[in-house]
C-alpha cells in the first residue's frame, strides 16, 4: 500500500514538474501552523537582499500523526499537494522538521533541499538512532517511507553535533554544515532581551523583585511518573525567596498548579530572557539557555528508564555542566547554595553552539549562493 501510494503521488509530482522554477525558497514545517520566528528572520533576510526572491511558507501540524483523525489526515493530503506545487516550482527549498513529500519524492536535479532542524542541538536520540524504541518510529515503516531522505544539505550548531546528526538522519557527514540557526542572533541580542523582558515583567512584575526558577521539562509519552516529580519539585521552591516558572512541552497533558506559575502567553524561549536559574532534564533547550549564561541544573527523576528506552545522544553525565539529581529537593538545594562552575557553563555552551556574530546571514548567504548555482 505504501509503494502504490508513493507511487501515486510521483505521478502528481511529474505533472507539477513540469511547471517552471521561479526565484522561490520554500519554507516547511510541520511544528506549528504559524512560521517560526527564525523563518520569519530568513524571509526578512532574503527580501533585504532580493525582494524579487518569493518566500513561502507552508506551516501545518498534524497532531497525532498516524493516529489523527481522518478529517485531519484529508486536509493533510490536500496540503501535501500544494506542498507539492511549490517544491515542484522553487529553487530551494528549507524545512525544520520531516516532512513527508521531501523524502518520498524524486525531486528536479536542480533543487537544493536544507534540513535546518528545529532544535539547536541533540540531546537524546532521534531519526535512525531511535527506531524501534517506545518514541522512535517503526524501522519498517521508515525505511518503506525513505524517512529523512533526499537533503542536500543540513545544518548543525556545532562541529561536535556532525555525528549525531549524521546518524540519526542516516546520512554521509559530508552533508552536515556548521551553521548554527538564526535563533542564536536573538540570544545574543540585548535589544531583543530588552524587549522580551519588558513585555514578561509587564505582565509578571514579580520577577523583577525574587530570582526566577525556570523548569522546562522535556516530553514523555507516559506521564504518571512524571506528575508525580512535577509535584515534588513544585513543593520543594522556597516560594518567599524564589519565583518558579514551568513550561511544558506543548503536547503534556499535565497541569501547573500555584503557586508555580505557567506564564501563558510566553515561549519557553522567551522566558530564557527573565530566567536566572533553569532546571531541565534531556531537552535541547539547555542549550540555548548555556548561550544566555543561565546556570543548569539537571532534574533526572527517570534517567535509568529513558536512557534504557529511547537514549541519549551524549554522554550524559560527563557532559552537562550543572548538578544533577533524581531528589527534587536536592536539585532546589543546589540552586540555593548559590555557587555554579560558570566556566563550565562557557566550555559546554561553545562545544556545543559555535559562536557567530550574524548566524541569520550566514544563512542566507548560503540560500542566495544555492540559488546562483
Amino acid at each position: 500500500m505504501i509503494k502504490t501510494g508513493i507511487g501515486c503521488l510521483n505521478a502528481v509530482y511529474t505533472v507539477f514538474k513540469l511547471l517552471p522554477v521561479r526565484k522561490k525558497v520554500t519554507m516547511l514545517s510541520r511544528q506549528s501552523n504559524e512560521p517560526s520566528v527564525e523563518f520569519r528572520m530568513i524571509r526578512k533576510g532574503i527580501n533585504l537582499r532580493d525582494k524579487s526572491v518569493k518566500v513561502v511558507f507552508l506551516c501545518h501540524t498534524l497532531d497525532g500523526g498516524v493516529n489523527s483523525s481522518l478529517a485531519d489526515k484529508i486536509k493533510y493530503v490536500f496540503h501535501m499537494f500544494t506542498q507539492m506545487y511549490h517544491i515542484a516550482t522553487s529553487k530551494v527549498v528549507v524545512l525544520d522538521t520531516y516532512c513527508m513529500v521531501i523524502s518520498i519524492l524524486n525531486h528536479k536535479k536542480e533543487l537544493k533541499v536544507i534540513q535546518m532542524w528545529h532544535s539547536m542541538g541533540t540531546m537524546k536520540k532521534f531519526g535512525y538512532t531511535a527506531l524501534d524504541t517506545k518514541e522512535g518510529s517503526r524501522s519498517e515503516l521508515a525505511h518503506a517511507m525513505r524517512m529523512h531522505e533526499n537533503y542536500d544539505y543540513i545544518f548543525a550548531s556545532a562541529e561536535s553535533y556532525k555525528d549525531h546528526l549524521a546518524k540519526g538522519f542516516n546520512c554521509d557527514i559530508e552533508k552536515i554544515l556548521t551553521m548554527p540557526l538564526p535563533r542564536l542572533d536573538l540570544l545574543n541580542s540585548e535589544k531583543y532581551a530588552q524587549k522580551v523582558q519588558e513585555r514578561i515583567y509587564r505582565e509578571y512584575p514579580a520577577f523583577k523583585e525574587k530570582p526566577v526558577i525556570l523548569y522546562c521539562p522535556t516530553f514523555r509519552k507516559e506521564e504518571e511518573d512524571f506528575l508525580k516529580a512535577l509535584k515534588e519539585l513544585t513543593d520543594a521552591v522556597d516560594y518567599e525567596n524564589y519565583n518558579f516558572v514551568v513550561k511544558l512541552h506543548p503536547l503534556s497533558k499535565a497541569s501547573v498548579e500555584g503557586p508555580a506559575v505557567s506564564a501563558d502567553g510566553f515561549s519557553s524561549f522567551e522566558m530564557l530572557f527573565a530566567a536566572d536559574y533553569m532546571i531541565s532534564d534531556y531537552s535541547c533547550i539547555v542549550y540555548e539557555a548555556a548561550v544566555r549564561n543561565i546556570p543548569l541544573y539537571f532534574y533526572n527523576f527517570d534517567m535509568g528508564l529513558y536512557s534504557n528506552g529511547r537514549g541519549l545522544a551524549l554522554d550524559y553525565e560527563k557532559e552537562i555542566p550543572g548538578p544533577a539529581a533524581k531528589d527534587a529537593g536536592e536539585i532546589i538545594a543546589s540552586i540555593e547554595k548559590k555557587e555554579y562552575d560558570m566556566k563550565a557553563l562557557k566550555k559546554f555552551a561553545d562545544k556545543y553552539v559555535t559562536p557567530a556574530e550574524h548566524a541569520t546571514k550566514d544563512i542566507v548567504d548560503f540560500i542566495f549562493s544555492l540559488m546562483n548555482e
